[in-house]
């Protein structure tokens, strides 16, 4: 696991709610939207590797109907891996991690570290079509970048992922504190959320939050995003609903 996350409890929480009553929302969700499960091979650390597996056409950043859930959290688009490089979304990363890096600065000091977690951060929300900011906006309320943040309620890591997902959509050797892993259920959970609420930023958020039919956690990442995470301008983005 990368070492720039120092250990430290947060008091946010992915699901304020009790455990069981969060595990009956999950499966009435799922009953509605499975979960896009899918992302890059965990080798895909360096740059080259990390932009190969980008789509060549850049897709509307749109939510979507999702496909049936898999059998675990471990199964990978092999698809998007093969896809070849395109220049101009190799071009569009890189101008996405050079706007984003200075914000990011205050939360991961180290250079290279930064890259690599604004590397990673762009390649799920993508394959999840979430905004990339979005993501970051959630993880600076949620956790502030610390990956071995563990909340009062028990939720785990850079999203604060509650360890009952992981008996829903994952195999039992998970570690939630590992910070890939953590992102890859973050962002398949908010894009459910996304899609059960058909693109309504301020359900979807409070869904997560475990806070449904309150305002004040999607409004605290929705000014997290518009102060922090304003990154070059994108065709197609979601707009929030409120």
């Amino acid at each position: 696991m990368p070492p720039w996350y120092r250990p430290s409890r947060s008091s946010t929480s992915c699901a304020s709610a009790s455990a069981p009553d969060a595990r009956r929302r999950v499966k009435r969700a799922i009953a509605l939207a499975a979960l896009c499960l899918a992302a890059a091979s965990t080798a895909a650390a360096s740059d080259d590797s990390f932009l190969a597996a980008l789509d060549a056409d850049r897709r509307p950043l749109v939510v979507q109907a999702l496909p049936p859930t898999p059998a675990s959290l471990r199964t990978t688009l092999d698809a998007s891996l093969a896809t070849p490089r395109d220049p101009t979304e190799i071009w569009a990363a890189r101008q996405w991690q050079s706007a984003m890096a200075p914000s990011l600065a205050r939360f991961v000091k180290d250079e290279a570290l930064r890259g690599e977690l604004l590397q990673r951060v762009y390649l799920e929300a993508r394959l999840a079509n979430l905004p990339p900011e979005l993501v970051l906006a959630v993880i600076q309320v949620e956790s502030a970048f610390r990956a071995d943040a563990v909340s009062s309620a028990g939720a785990v890591g850079l999203m604060q992922i509650m360890p009952f997902w992981i008996r829903e959509l994952g195999l039992p050797a998970d570690d939630l504190k590992d910070p890939w892993r953590n992102l890859r259920y973050g962002t398949t959970i908010l894009a459910h959320y996304l899609a059960v609420e058909r693109g309504d930023f301020t359900r979807a958020l409070a869904r997560y939050n475990g806070s449904l039919g309150q305002t004040w956690y999607p409004e605290r990442v929705m000014r997290a995003w518009q102060r922090h995470w304003r990154g070059p301008a994108e065709n197609g983005r979601v707009t929030v609903q409120r």
